[in-house]
């Protein structure tokens, strides 16, 4: 049999998206464990879920006061059981068919397989604003942080659940924690290795968590750039 994956879903008010990316995920990896972290949704999105899950096919967290979507991943880690874990956001399902290449990187030589849009045949097809913001956000980070790490923001992976000894996820903010355990992992030694993906056009920028506003987009762009500053500072430290 092969080695379990587990993949986290972190929700909220996902009802649009939250059936078909659990089927989509189903369809593409064998011997799954989905754990989803629900931070109390008010569209039906957990009316989905439980209907998905009379019969506990899945591990469903529901919080009622915590709130955020490094938190929300941490809470799923710590439930999942599978040799492998990763995360992709509710409303990607068309990135499920990209997992079975993901499991087979890990397989070689590879602890972290990361979806990437700036490599060769990688791309970005967001509204123009948010392509050139991440474009030239990844590349400050790959500056200042000093490692070869082309897409820092993605947040699509899978690794090896063996990483987990000697890297944790630091569980506050939105996006941030993940560049965050990328050069952690980095600075381990573990090898990361990007593959491409070409990130769809913004359907529904108003379920957007990062970019329902312009205020608040440009709120998180300037937390990660003082989550880059925390990072460096942490490791020195």
């Amino acid at each position: 049999m092969s080695s379990k994956t587990s993949i986290i879903l972190c929700t909220y008010n996902e009802a649009k998206y939250i059936e078909n990316t659990i089927s989509e995920l189903e369809k593409n990896i064998p011997n799954l464990e989905i754990v989803i972290v629900d931070d109390c949704s008010s569209d039906g999105t957990i009316e989905i879920i439980k209907k998905l899950n009379q019969n506990n096919k899945y591990k469903a967290i529901y919080r009622k006061k915590s709130r955020g979507l490094a938190s929300a991943f941490v809470r799923g880690v710590i439930e999942t059981t599978g040799e492998n874990i990763g995360w992709i956001d509710t409303n990607m399902s068309e990135v499920a068919a990209k997992f079975p290449k993901m499991i087979e990187e890990l397989k070689t030589n590879n602890d972290i397989i990361v979806l990437s849009r700036y490599i060769k045949d990688g791309g970005d097809n967001r509204i123009l604003l948010r392509t050139l913001t991440s474009k030239y956000f990844n590349l400050f980070c790959r500056v200042v942080l000093r490692i070869p790490i082309k897409d820092f923001t993605s947040s699509i992976f899978l690794m090896k659940r063996k990483i987990l000894d000697e890297v944790t996820f630091i569980g506050y903010g939105h996006g941030e924690f993940f560049f965050e355990f990328l050069y952690n992992a980095y600075k381990k030694g573990f090898k990361i290795k990007e593959i491409p993906y070409i990130q769809d056009k913004d359907e529904d920028l108003g379920n957007s968590k990062s970019a329902s506003s312009i205020v608040r987009f440009f709120y998180l762009g300037f937390m990660y750039i003082l989550r880059i500053i925390a990072t460096l500072i942490r490791r020195k430290n």
